[in-house]
């Protein structure tokens, strides 16, 4: 069972996310804040899977409430939904510890493919985002680190929102293997986390 929290200032868009989720067999509806502090006090006494956050919130900047939530419980998923596009506020939210970045134009089929994605370990991006990221960007690195044809495999299973074991599963290698080839690639790209990863993958065209 998965446990879903919603942290949204808008109390339409609340009603339309429970009602999004309410009739989902897999999925619990733990609660919502109206505020990033008010889902701060929340994971204190609580625990969730999944948290969906609003990027304008009254009382706390959204990076800095992923960052804290990151920090504070690393286990817990987080899926940004917004309407914003710009590239340096996904990569500064992506930076914070965000799993998953959904257009709040999604339909419910997407969104709920992205719970499910960032839920399993993957990274999840709206369709125009990933395409936004690659089109924006048009000074892009010359000098690429080398990688092997394991490695570009991996990358791009990755880059499909394979988990360690699916990737496992489709090379005929253990998830061990995958989780060192994974690290390897954070390490050679000098990226953070997945998220990252994917996104330096894609606005450098490394993906085919």
């Amino acid at each position: 069972m998965i446990r879903l929290y919603f942290v949204n200032n808008h109390p339409l868009i609340l009603e339309g996310l429970h009602a999004f989720f309410d009739d989902e067999n897999d999925i619990l509806i733990a609660g919502h804040a109206r505020s990033g502090y008010g889902c701060l006090k929340f994971l204190m006494h609580n625990s969730v899977d999944i948290i969906i956050i609003d990027t304008c919130l009254p009382d706390i900047d959204s990076a800095a409430l992923c960052a804290n939530i990151r920090l504070e419980y690393p286990a817990v998923m987080i899926l940004v939904l917004s309407f914003l596009k710009e590239e340096r506020y996904i990569d500064r939210l992506l930076q914070s510890g965000a799993n998953g970045y959904v257009l709040n134009t999604a339909d419910k089929e997407e969104l709920l493919f992205a719970v499910h994605s960032v839920y399993a370990g993957a990274i999840y991006l709206s369709p125009p985002i990933k395409q936004a990221m690659s089109s924006e960007r048009v000074g892009l690195q010359k000098n690429f680190p080398s990688l092997t044809r394991r490695e570009k495999e991996v990358l791009s299973l990755i880059s499909e929102g394979n988990t360690n074991a699916e990737i496992a599963e489709k090379l005929f290698i253990s998830a061990d293997t995958v989780n060192s080839h994974r690290k390897k690639l954070l390490a050679k790209l000098e990226v953070k986390n997945t998220a990252m990863l994917i996104k330096y993958a894609v606005d450098n065209k490394l993906l085919v």
